[in-house]
């Protein structure tokens, strides 16, 4: 049986040109791109790795270092001064007559929005596995995400010249999680310090580095050969399986050839069915240009198509290929050039110097000043961003990330990018006049540039709550606000929003009267304190018969009571679900007046309140917790301790469990920390609030004698 197919690593022309700089990239046909994702867990070297396809490929002359902050991609000076990312950044690599946007994304889980946004815009992703670590919950993370996605996925296994590194030990690994269909298509030539080189297996050859852009291809050593065999029969199985035709050669025994090995897998892969296994070492550039050589044959191309959602009527949209669409899946502030807009095009070209339609805003008409393609903090001028490419444009009025832009003739909306919840919040408190002033403004353009932060003032505390993915986020976010925006603020755990309430009825009479010259004050009434049902707020009842507090001062009466309901008498918290009868009063015909029957509502109101049992009541949060199944005990036991309810447990099916519990917000203010520790990362909660209930009267003690030791202060 002979079966025929075009080669499958066909060779383009880009339409690049040479300046004295280097390759500035213009414009290259969508065949010619590929975008890749590179994710994985913080520390594996996923910045490195970028930086070495950047200088492998001759876009830089030197190899940028973490360490020393000079890279590329982390060049933002809270990335520099922490060596980790923080942004998304693209990264063109220009390879062999193809260009491929290589996105460096952070592996710190704080950045996941990040992550999610970079997804969103790309065919394949790379996931970079430190040979020495091996699978961490960063890598499972990635895993996870991408294929939610339904993106073609390929391991890089990097590090390899580390001592203690293990590369069948990592695949084990890889295999163990993940399944069978993770294959290696190379294997090291030596380890840890002796690492230098790779064999190929799906040319059975073996690629020997005698630096790190330097290489020599020979056939595979010897004492390899056994190893290589065996796995090269794996590649050959699963490459069968990527074409029907292949497949069925592979059963009738027959020996498939060099090129159908290459071309059923690269379907396989594609199709996101194989997941290939490369290895490396980013710091010395032993296996990159192989690496790269994979990355633009078997990754696939984008496809000049788009589907969507008519913003009209929600229906189901194509637009064509001819016809713009592009998403924006990252805006940031840039002190020189304002606010940027990064997008990729999905249809059509995006030029410069055009009007573009934004479907989700009011006003929806954008005009494009100069495109850029972007090299970490480079900006290139471009004419035009073309369909499959990468570009950014500043100055857009109302475009923010998520947002679609397209041609005003074929409007359409591309499925946004679904971002995490914030589960971490800190009150934020300017420092003085000045940073108050502009602290709104600069919150809400933060929110602009970071989907995962929210920023709410909070009414109950008065305070001003900013919300992160963690600890380091809201951190960052503090820092960007001080060297962004000039804005100086003080962070602060915030305080919780409790309430007071009465449990018992009671009455209450209170006169006031004041003689003082002249005209004097008088207003008498007598009220009736009782519990509302929880969650029912205030209600006032007028039970005056006969006239003695005459009808003009009996909203006065209600109103003294509101006011007074402001500032609980316990510790100061707002009052709710309580019930308030006005039963008698009396007047003066001269001296009364609204403002001492106010007076006179809210002394009564006072008076009667400390009478009617008061307790102090707080929020209580509907929380689930999403953590492998070994972490379930630990989780229940660890929120029983928080004076946790729980109210069930819920298999997920894939080794996962979720946990659902009722939890007083006061416990649950650093819970992602908990979290993290109990379950090495791999747990995720969320959480709304659900309802008020008393606190327990030990607690309440220690909140009233802290309440009144601030006032007192």
């Amino acid at each position: 049986m002979t079966i025929k197919h075009e080669h499958c690593l066909q060779r383009w022309v880009c339409l690049s040109e040479k300046t004295e700089e280097g390759i500035t990239t213009k414009r290259f046909d969508i065949d010619h791109l590929r975008n890749v994702a590179v994710v994985g867990h913080s520390g594996c070297g996923k910045t490195t790795l970028v930086e070495s396809m950047l200088f492998n490929s001759g876009a830089t002359d030197r190899l940028g270092k973490v360490a020393e902050g000079n890279t590329v991609s982390d060049y933002d000076p809270e990335e520099v001064k922490r060596h980790i990312s923080i942004n998304t950044t693209v990264e063109p690599v220009i390879w062999k007559d193809r260009k491929a946007n290589v996105l460096d994304t952070p592996g710190y889980s704080d950045f996941i929005g990040e992550v999610k946004g970079a997804l969103r815009v790309v065919e394949g992703a790379l996931i970079t596995v430190c040979a020495v670590s091996g699978v961490e919950v960063g890598t499972e993370n990635a895993w996870a995400l991408s294929a939610d996605r339904g993106i073609a996925r390929m391991f890089f296994i990097n590090k390899m010249d580390r001592e203690n590194a293990d590369f069948a030990g990592v695949v084990s690994q890889l295999r163990n999680s993940l399944g069978n269909n993770v294959v290696p298509l190379q294997m090291p030539i030596g380890s840890e310090h002796d690492f230098k080189g790779v064999v190929d297996l799906l040319q059975m050859k073996a690629v020997t580095y005698t630096d790190g852009k330097n290489y020599s291809v020979a056939d595979i050593p010897q004492e390899l050969m056994d190893e290589a065999a065996a796995n090269r029969d794996k590649v050959i199985e699963l490459a069968a399986e990527g074409d029907d035709d292949l497949l069925m050669k592979y059963l009738e025994g027959e020996d498939l050839t060099a090129d159908e090995v290459v071309y059923g897998m690269t379907r396989a892969i594609r199709a996101g069915n194989v997941f290939p296994v490369f290895c490396g070492s980013s710091a010395t550039g032993v296996g990159i240009q192989t690496l790269m050589d994979a990355l633009i044959e078997l990754m696939p191309a984008p496809v000049a198509e788009a589907a969507g959602t008519s913003p009209k009527t929600g229906d189901s949209l194509e637009t064509g290929a001819d016809k713009l669409a592009a998403l924006v899946y990252k805006t940031m502030a840039d002190p020189y050039v304002g606010k940027l807009t990064y997008f990729r095009v999905f249809t059509g070209t995006l030029k410069s110097d055009s009007h573009v339609y934004n479907p989700l805003r009011e006003h929806a008409d954008e005009r494009i000043g100069q495109a850029f393609y972007t090299v970490g903090k480079k900006q290139e001028p471009t004419d035009s961003v073309g369909a499959g490419d990468f570009g950014a444009v500043a100055k857009l009025q109302s475009t923010v990330t998520g947002d679609t832009l397209c041609d005003k003739d074929m409007p359409i909306v591309l499925p946004g990018i679904s971002f995490p919840r914030p589960i971490m919040a800190a009150a934020v408190y300017p420092k003085t006049k000045g940073d108050e002033d502009k602290l709104g403004a600069a919150l809400h353009r933060m929110m602009d540039e970071d989907p995962t932060l929210n920023v709410r003032r909070d009414t109950a505390t008065a305070e001003t709550i900013l919300s992160g993915m963690g600890e380091t986020h809201v951190d960052i976010a503090v820092d960007r606000l001080k060297r962004k925006f000039g804005v100086d603020v003080e962070v602060a755990i915030p305080k919780i929003p409790y309430r007071e309430t009465v449990t018992a009825r009671a009455k209450s009479e209170y006169k006031h009267k004041k003689q003082s010259g002249g005209r004097g004050q008088y207003g008498h009434c007598v009220i009736e304190l009782e519990p509302a049902p929880r969650g029912e707020g205030f209600e006032f009842i007028d039970k005056i018969f006969g006239g003695s507090v005459p009808r003009q001062y009996i909203p006065a009466v209600e109103k003294g009571v509101r006011d007074a309901m402001q500032e609980g008498i316990l510790a100061g918290y707002k009052v709710v679900d309580v019930k308030v009868t006005l039963v008698d009063g009396s007047f003066h015909p001269v001296d009364s007046s609204e403002m001492a029957f106010k007076i006179a509502g809210s002394m009564a109101f006072k008076k009667g309140f400390a009478d009617a049992r008061p307790v102090l009541l707080e929020p209580v949060m509907s929380v689930e917790v999403n953590v492998p199944d070994a972490n379930t005990g630990d989780i229940i036991s660890d929120l029983n301790t928080k004076r946790g309810r729980i109210l069930g447990m819920e298999p997920q099916g894939n080794g996962r469990t979720v946990v659902k519990a009722m939890v007083p917000l006061g416990e649950m203010q650093r819970y992602n920390i908990d979290l993290t520790s109990i379950t090495q990362g791999r747990g995720t909660f969320t959480m709304e609030e659900a309802h008020f209930e008393e606190v327990p009267a030990h607690t309440a003690e220690r909140i009233i004698a802290e309440a009144a030791k601030e006032k007192k202060e």
